[in-house]
């Protein structure tokens, strides 16, 4: 406990100031939008740990997710809700935030069992990630160990208010704050850690570029970024 003063408070910066609109009917056609997308929802569940086993009741007929608009997808490049059930190891996160990435956006994210929120029974594991949030950004938390059926679907209920209402837009903070979630994930995986997704470019795309969008974490991005090779398969000749 001598070098507690040594630790390095991770300050998160405010969220921008968002753009005046001028045009009277473009609030009427977000809401339109808004409630549509609340209404129809792909899910796709990374099953990282035992909070995984209460989505099939929540699925099937008693508590039936799929009533309120809301079925399972099998691959992120059509899904909308990234489920992480469970505790997060370091290893793990790297597919969490490979799969993140690969989402369209919008796109939002639930944390499931109380590991996602501050470790859970594993907070002093060297191998696991304590807090989610600090990687990607996260919409609703669902604590418990594990979260009945009904507190997942009152999770998705809340999560649907918050689009149908124009709260939920945490997906629009991992474009501007871009450095804030880097600079965490190199600090968990070194400096030369990097994603086949050009985030800076979707920020671009978005018009989602802040002043807090790039920084010394992207720059040192730049510096260690080198060109993703596919991998080949190739067919060995069996020896005797």
């Amino acid at each position: 406990m001598k070098d507690i003063k040594k630790i390095e408070i991770i300050q998160r910066p405010p969220p921008p100031e968002p753009a005046r609109r001028t045009n009277p009917l473009a609030r009427v056609f977000d809401e339109l939008v808004r409630f549509c997308q609340s209404r129809s929802m792909f899910m796709l569940h990374y099953c990282t740990g035992c909070g995984a086993i209460e989505l099939p009741p929540a699925m099937t007929s008693r508590f039936d997710m799929e009533r309120l608009g809301i079925q399972p997808m099998v691959t992120p490049r059509q899904a909308d809700i990234l489920l992480v059930t469970g505790y997060v190891s370091v290893k793990t996160l790297k597919r969490i935030i490979l799969t993140y990435e690969q989402m369209p956006s919008p796109k939002y994210v639930i944390g499931i069992c109380s590991c996602t929120v501050n470790g859970g029974m594993y907070w002093q594991s060297y191998a696991t990630a304590k807090v989610l949030k600090d990687y990607i950004p996260v919409d609703v938390y669902i604590a418990g160990c594990m979260p009945r059926p009904e507190a997942v679907i009152s999770g998705l209920r809340a999560l649907m208010e918050d689009i149908r209402t124009g709260r939920g837009d945490a997906w629009k903070k991992y474009y501007q704050n871009y450095d804030f979630y880097l600079g965490n994930q190199q600090r968990l995986f070194g400096e030369k850690w990097q994603t086949p997704t050009d985030v800076i470019a979707e920020a671009h795309h978005y018009g989602m570029m802040t002043d807090q969008t790039l920084g010394e974490h992207t720059d040192l991005l730049e510096q260690n970024e080198v060109p993703l090779d596919a991998l080949r398969t190739r067919l060995k000749a069996r020896t005797e």
